[in-house]
């Protein structure tokens, strides 16, 4: 089972991208972030007609989540994160496929920090860390896929030290996504390559992608049913270099 988080940066607008690596990589279930469009805006029809079924939550211009599947149904669980009935932002969508618990999201960027948003983003990771805890519980196989909007350590940031004060790699950020991890979750691509350089970010300004300058802020963690069977993990960095593309590369887990 091939399992991938994309986040496209504007669906219809990236739609030939998405479709083009939809045929090309032919993932089982698919997380999208940032679809940056209404929920009637989604292109229900064309995703369906690559062969995949779709749960999405959408929002006009930002943010937007989604759950595609190539041979069922996603049974969809919840479409916002518990703990704040308050939050409007659409950056949180859970499923059941296949047996598995598949929750995607779309952590905040949190810049400039600090500031309101800075603390948005931590408390929103806090929400995820309790709300993660009590997936664990559950005691069901569970991934929870998508862009976190952090660099856990400086093995995933081209020169780190020109990232110290922004909100993706700030102390309280680093240390947020560690305390979730603590809890039994397993960093998928770490896990296989514990040493090697990967990114799955490349900025659009001065030539990143052509550099090699990115950053690794799209994750998958896993609970310890979905770990033990984990046995592949990439990222497209191709696909970043195709015309009119995400500055995100889609990335992928396969599972036994």
């Amino acid at each position: 089972m091939k399992i991938a988080t994309y986040n496209v940066n504007g669906v219809n607008g990236r739609l030939p991208v998405l479709l083009r690596w939809l045929g090309e990589a032919k993932p089982d279930v698919v997380c999208l972030q940032e679809l940056k469009a209404p929920q009637e805006k989604f292109p229900e029809q064309a995703v369906k007609d690559a062969g995949y079924h779709a749960i999405w939550h959408g929002q006009k211009s930002w943010n937007g989540v989604a759950i595609l599947a190539r041979k069922e149904v996603p049974q969809e669980v919840r479409r916002a994160l518990p703990g704040d009935p308050e939050d409007s932002h659409s950056r949180y969508i859970e499923a059941t496929v296949n047996g598995i618990v598949i929750g995607c999201l779309y952590l905040p960027n949190g810049n400039p920090a600090p500031g309101p948003k800075f603390d948005y983003k931590l408390s929103w990771f806090e929400r995820l860390t309790v709300h993660a805890k009590t997936l664990l519980a559950q005691d069901k196989p569970v991934v929870l896929a998508g862009d976190y909007n952090v660099m856990p350590t400086e093995q995933d940031v081209y020169k780190p030290e020109r990232w110290v004060d922004d909100a993706l790699f700030r102390p309280e950020t680093c240390a947020a996504f560690a305390k979730l991890a603590g809890q039994g979750w397993t960093d998928a691509l770490r896990k296989l390559y514990p040493t090697e350089k990967i990114y799955t970010f490349w900025d659009y300004f001065r030539n990143a992608y052509g550099r090699d300058a990115g950053l690794r802020i799209d994750h998958f963690l896993l609970s310890p049913h979905v770990a033990g069977r984990l046995k592949a993990a990439g990222v497209d960095r191709h696909v970043r270099g195709w015309e009119k593309t995400s500055d995100h590369a889609p990335v992928w887990i396969e599972i036994k």
